[in-house]
């Protein structure tokens, strides 16, 4: 299982909001992180429903769509659900598996133990959650 580790681990060091993270603190994600293998057409999440889980899209394809209307692709690489790790609110879209997909899965009552833990993280991850979000400022001006 440990070739399955490093490769969630190349997975989570691609996502912004774990950039920040060294080694350890990506392993330690890596561990409480799951694989979760879903056929096509498999809604992930739904728009307003409470959210408790993470996604990294490792292979495959799902869409993104708000009120009905497809808002984006989310590919291979691609991450989505981070919200619902920091507050457990509602889905701001509903997410499907376009093709086959294999995901990497963190729920957030296992992002809380490893918070726990490493208390550290939560700070690095804050000032990649604020790059992303001085990103999008950005292209909104």
């Amino acid at each position: 299982m440990a070739n399955g580790r490093k490769e969630r681990e190349e997975l989570l060091q691609k996502v912004s909001m774990f950039s920040a993270l060294n080694k350890k603190e990506l392993a330690r994600l890596a561990d409480v992180a799951e694989e979760r293998r879903v056929p096509s057409g498999t809604v992930l999440t739904k728009e307003g429903e409470p959210g408790d889980e993470f996604y990294v899209v490792a292979e495959g394809m799902a869409e993104a769509k708000i009120r009905g209307r497809k808002v984006g692709a989310i590919p291979a690489g691609s991450f989505f659900g981070e919200l619902s790790l920091l507050d457990q609110g509602p889905r701001t879209a509903t997410v499907t598996a376009e093709l086959p997909t294999r995901l990497i899965v963190i729920t957030a009552k296992n992002f809380g133990k490893v918070l726990d833990e490493m208390p550290a993280i939560s700070l690095k991850m804050m000032k990649g959650l604020a790059t992303r979000i001085r990103k999008a400022d950005e292209d909104w001006g």
